[in-house]
């Protein structure tokens, strides 16, 4: 039996790529600006506040990422405007050799909870769209 939670959706893919690599288009804003569909072509409003499109509303939607190196883990806040920001996702990048997996490699993860106030279908939604933002993350690093 497999449980589906409820209340975080997590997706992990690995890359050919050491951590620190990855790490970066995790922890820059104009690069995650690349591959995030909910906040796509970026630009940095103010220090450390993006501002990017939505492919799904074409809405504006805002961006601060809080980074933490040394874990090699990122915290993100977004919102419709700057004043609506709250903490939803999550990343953080393992090197492959913590995972007795080749140095080289690393894996990537996405964390999301939910709000009270999305439904299922959004839900999903937001699931689906992190699955593949994973593959799109693995392609930028690995086409390099």
């Amino acid at each position: 039996m497999m449980m589906r939670d409820p209340h975080c959706h997590s997706s992990s893919i690995q890359v050919n790529r050491p951590a620190a690599e990855a790490f970066k288009i995790m922890s820059e804003g104009l690069k995650q600006g690349q591959w995030t569909w909910g906040s796509l072509n970026r630009e940095e409003v103010s220090p450390g506040l993006f501002k990017g499109t939505s492919i799904f509303t074409g809405k504006a939607a805002f961006v601060r990422l809080h980074v933490d190196t040394a874990r090699l883990s990122v915290d993100y806040e977004v919102g419709a405007a700057p004043e609506t920001m709250q903490f939803r996702n999550m990343s953080r990048v393992i090197p492959g050799d913590t995972l007795r997996m080749d140095a080289g490699t690393s894996v990537i993860s996405l964390l999301t909870w939910r709000l009270a106030t999305q439904s299922d279908a959004e839900w999903e939604q937001f699931g689906c769209i992190h699955e593949a933002e994973m593959f799109l993350i693995k392609g930028l690093l690995e086409r390099q």
